[in-house]
């Protein structure tokens, strides 16, 4: 009886996908787990491994075909064929040294340790860095290697002490949850001396970003947009430009100048290339061109624009000196300025909820309940924990989930869970010392509130000059949802509860 190969669930959001290459032919022999086709969406390549061991029966649809979720691709006939195994490793370079340790005696007791699954949405990763290298003798809970998604960073540990025999995957690669990362002998056996060649070989591939064709449907949109192949950076496997690379270069305004390329090249002289030799080229990391996709994407979709406002932070700041003491001692962690904006922000939420709802196609979504994220830097890029259901919480509770999550952030600690679902974002661009910013939208979110630093300046109250310690604050915020008015009303809701601190109390 055949087995059918069909179309995985690729994702919340991914519905079909566009077939690459396939890797095998009709009467070709395979393997349980081989790659058998290759899968391209608007954001990744997915390689699609058989299901059992046999002979490639069928093909039922070609490369350039456009499949749903579920289609069938093809079938696997039986087979009592001996060793189809044999033919595996000729697909495939990296392959082909797991063979002679996989007939070797000691190769029995080796541990795999693969990709860890990230969540639900998050369908790859990049190879960050290495810790240890082949020969390697690892304990338990050793750090093995650092995975970069486009959400955060995850460290894979190890899962048993032994010695690292095989290095997968090098750095730079991008993998899928499941795939081979490193294998380890628990007997703590000496490495094979081939072992280390899989690693280093990917390497110039990678670089080059020219191992692998673009993707039918991203050169059938690089040919409409009159756009040449080094003009796209490709992020898929082995520098793969998807569809989704073409997209985002086109808004990033590359467009399509022959002449204009050509002319930089005739006129280079010394100077250009000494100054080439000074330069640094870094690869981005996945969460670095997320961070660039999103905030663009932002831009080029919601009619987003900025309106601002001032506050006297004399009050929280009055209340705040009084109490930070008895405040910490009680609850363990020191009172801060984000407890406060936190609960103003819900307060005014819940009076202006359109600011708390997001767009989906041609419905308005209200929510009634405040995820509020908190913008937070890290020596990797900005990552946006969310504390949830924070209208809920005292502040003593949102200054410690609030230390929490940020904590995790600099350890690189946060999970996918602790990053989504946030209805409204607050950015303290104050702690670097910004006087005034346009914060940009965390899409599909309506608003954003920019908190800045705190100045002494000149103020008339009560028509005599005094010096008060004021903050800028800056609420951007998508004109197709929210109206002027609503977000006027929204920011000055806000100034009201930080300068008479009571009406958080109160709830007014």
């Amino acid at each position: 009886m055949a087995t059918e190969i069909r179309v995985p669930t690729l994702g919340e959001s991914v519905s079909e996908a566009t077939i690459a290459q396939w890797f095998k032919k009709p009467g070709e022999a395979v393997t349980a787990d081989e790659p058998l086709v290759e899968l391209e969406t608007d954001k990744v390549t997915v390689e699609v491994p058989a299901p059992a061991s046999g002979t490639l029966e069928s093909i039922v649809v070609n490369e350039g075909d456009t499949v749903e979720v579920g289609a069938l691709l093809g079938r696997i006939a039986a087979s009592g064929a001996a060793k189809p195994a044999a033919a595996a490793p000729a697909k495939k370079a990296e392959s082909a040294p797991a063979a002679a340790p996989a007939a070797a005696k000691p190769s029995a007791a080796l541990v795999d340790v693969v990709v860890p699954s990230a969540g639900e949405s998050v369908t790859e990763a990049g190879v960050g860095g290495w810790s240890v290298k082949v020969g390697d003798v690892v304990k338990v809970d050793d750090i093995l290697v650092e995975l970069e998604t486009d959400k955060a960073a995850q460290e894979v540990p190890a899962p048993v002490a032994g010695t690292v025999v095989k290095i997968a995957a090098a750095t730079g690669d991008t993998v899928t949850p499941g795939q081979l990362l490193v294998q380890i002998d628990p007997s703590g056996a000496a490495a094979p001396a081939a072992a280390p060649a899989p690693a280093a070989a990917p390497a110039p591939a990678e670089r080059t970003g020219s191992a692998m064709p673009p993707a039918p449907s991203a050169a059938k949109l690089m040919a409409e947009k009159g756009l040449a192949a080094d003009q796209v950076a490709g992020s898929g496997k082995r520098g793969q430009v998807l569809k989704g690379d073409v997209l985002a270069a086109v808004a990033a305004g590359v467009s399509a100048a022959p002449a204009a390329s050509a002319a930089p090249a005739a006129v280079r002289g010394p100077v250009a290339v000494e100054d080439e030799a000074r330069e640094e080229r870094v690869r981005m990391t996945k969460l670095r061109q997320t961070i660039a996709r999103r905030l663009k994407d932002a831009q080029n979709t919601a009619a987003m624009l900025t309106t601002y406002n001032e506050v006297d932070m004399g009050p929280v700041m009055e209340l705040r000196s009084a109490y930070k003491d008895v405040f910490e001692k009680k609850h363990g962690v020191k009172l801060g300025f984000m407890g406060f904006f936190t609960k103003a922000v819900c307060h005014a939420l819940k009076e202006i909820p359109a600011v708390n709802a997001e767009i989906d196609g041609t419905d308005v979504i209200y929510k009634n309940f405040c995820h509020i994220g908190v913008a937070v830097g890290t020596d990797k890029g900005l990552v946006v924990p969310v504390v949830r259901d924070a209208d809920q919480m005292s502040i003593a509770e949102i200054e410690k989930e609030i230390a929490a999550l940020g904590r995790k952030a600099r350890d690189g600690k946060l999970g996918m869970a602790e990053m989504q679902g946030g209805t409204f974002t607050i950015s303290n661009g104050g702690v670097y010392g910004s006087l005034m910013s346009s914060p940009i939208l965390n899409a599909p979110q309506s608003g954003i509130l920019g908190m800045h630093k705190i100045q002494d300046r000149p103020m008339a109250v009560n028509g005599q000059v005094v010096i008060r310690p004021m903050m800028y604050l800056a609420l951007s915020y998508d004109h197709r949802i929210v109206d002027g008015k609503e977000a006027v009303t929204f920011l000055v809701r806000v100034k009201e509860s930080l300068e008479d601190p009571r009406r958080l109390v109160l709830d007014l």
